[in-house]
């Protein structure tokens, strides 16, 4: 049995994640889920957007499964999932986006994973004033080696346990020659210990073009975490947008799953939201917590469903009239 913190979010974050626990109850796991609340409606309640007993079920299962947050506007947290990362080291994000059949979009052939360095670089925000006017701000973009080494290990290690034949840094030391130029020479060293998996470079702008023009000479890219925030979303857009992508938050003694999209509070209640997204997030959770059976009959049921386009939210097939409730119990029985 598997104790894992179930943080159900805000706007339509509760019906997909009903789906989804649903779905993920009926593959076969064993999960005894420790219901916990964040973001807004956490906030309304307690007067947090993290209340102290979230932190405190994390703290004991070292696994959450989360759906999406609304991050209050000029209090609280500048982000609750970043300090969520900051909180429990969870330095890997990993991003993966694969083409589906049943998904009409420009490409058929993307099968990219971003793996993004979590906890440093420009995205965690170490900011200020320099003037009492206010009108020169500075940011801080600090670069570590121990960290760098961890990410791009991270990411060789992820393409030899799930078969990939290629790492990508991508990277920006031609003009930042001390903090990217600081990342890139780790990467090279962390690449030589890996001579069966090839090993690429690439400028961040060069990548975002070969990326748009021919996105199958990505495999696993590696990167700092403004760039890893910006590339993830290109490669969800790649494949269908960012209702159809996962998110997992790795660290070395814990983990946090989500759907990376937003809370959507305009469709709030409307049973029309897709939780694919958070869905496939819970295959990674199980693959993670090593139900791979589990995992492996999840993700052909939702990948059964998409793909036949028959009972999919709207979003996926507009003439379709199936809810979130409707796709959710689709998947369930595909697994029957």
């Amino acid at each position: 049995m598997h104790n894992v913190t179930l943080i159900k979010g805000d706007g339509i974050g509760p019906s997909i994640m009903d789906a989804a626990v649903a779905v993920i109850d009926a593959s076969g796991a064993k999960i005894n889920w420790q219901e916990a609340e964040a973001g807004m409606s956490a906030y309304e309640k307690t007067g947090t957007p993290l209340p102290d007993a979230t932190m405190q079920s994390i703290d004991e299962t070292r696994v959450a499964f989360k759906g999406p947050l609304t991050t209050m506007v000029g209090e609280g947290f500048r982000s609750i999932n970043v300090e969520l990362r900051k909180k429990y080291d969870l330095y890997a994000n990993v991003r993966p986006a694969k083409s589906w059949p049943g998904v009409k979009t420009r490409y058929d052939d993307v099968d990219i994973v971003v793996v993004r360095e979590n906890t440093q670089g420009l995205y965690v925000g170490l900011e200020h004033y320099l003037t009492p006017q206010k009108d020169i701000a500075e940011s801080l973009a600090v670069v570590t080696r121990d960290s760098s080494e961890r990410i791009v290990e991270y990411a060789f290690k992820y393409a030899l346990d799930n078969d990939r034949q290629k790492v990508t840094v991508c990277h920006k030391a031609n003009i930042l020659k001390f903090t990217q130029g600081l990342f890139l020479n780790t990467a090279r060293e962390v690449a030589k210990k890996y001579p069966q998996i090839e090993f690429d470079e690439k400028i961040i702008d060069a990548a975002c073009m070969h990326m748009v023009m021919k996105p199958e000479q990505f495999d696993v890219v590696v990167t700092t975490n403004m760039f890893g925030d910006i590339l993830s979303d290109l490669t969800a857009g790649l494949v269908g947008g960012l209702g159809l992508i996962p998110g997992a938050n790795i660290g070395t003694d814990a983990a946090l799953f989500e759907a990376v999209h937003g809370s959507a509070p305009d469709i709030a209640g409307k049973n029309i939201a897709n939780p694919t997204a958070v869905m496939m997030a819970g295959v990674m959770m199980l693959t993670h917590l090593g139900e791979h059976d589990a995992g492996m009959r999840m993700l052909h049921a939702i990948e059964k469903v998409v793909n036949e386009g028959k009972y999919v939210t709207p979003d996926l097939n507009p003439n379709s009239t199936c809810g979130t409730k409707e796709m959710g119990q689709a998947i369930v029985d595909a697994m029957a």
